[in-house]
């Protein structure tokens, strides 16, 4: 097995939702970067309509950690199913991925909207999302995720 990675936060969210929860998310936020960074780190971002944000579930505590099945947000109508078929703070790392939209480049600070995580949260890691990267063929998925997520955006995309 390969050794522990350690890594440190690039920026944090700064704005947006205070609290999380599992639906009506589409606040706008702002990802501030590391100020000792130059800002040639970004240079060109602003070309692009999305990002991927790697990011910490700051609040949650490694005693979340569920390594079993169990069904969506606890709801019985849904299959009980493993922790990496979840997204998450249960997961051994604490990780997230998100792809909100990228609104405007301040300097170091990247106005997004549709970032699903929280004011003060640590970002490890983001870059734009290129579609060619993006799944390739039809996507398959059960139907409980499209009714477990049916509110999750707040809002349609603008």
């Amino acid at each position: 097995m390969a050794e522990p990675l350690m890594i440190t936060p690039i920026g944090v969210v700064v704005g947006g939702r205070t609290e999380p929860t599992d639906d009506h998310w589409g606040e706008q936020a702002i990802i501030r970067l590391n100020a000792d960074f130059p800002p040639e780190v970004i240079q060109g971002l602003e070309e692009f309509s999305h990002l991927v944000v790697v990011w910490h579930f700051h609040r949650a505590s490694p005693a979340d950690v569920a390594l079993h099945a169990r069904s969506p947000r606890n709801d019985p109508r849904w299959p009980p199913t493993g922790t990496f078929v979840h997204r998450n703070h249960r997961r051994p790392n604490q990780l997230a991925q998100s792809f909100p939209r990228l609104l405007k480049v301040d300097g170091l600070d990247l106005h997004v909207a549709d970032l699903d995580a929280i004011d003060g949260t640590p970002i490890y890691d983001l870059a734009p999302y290129f579609s060619q990267m993006g799944p390739r063929g039809p996507i398959r998925q059960p139907d409980w995720p499209g009714e477990m997520l049916s509110d999750y955006w707040a809002d349609p995309q603008e």
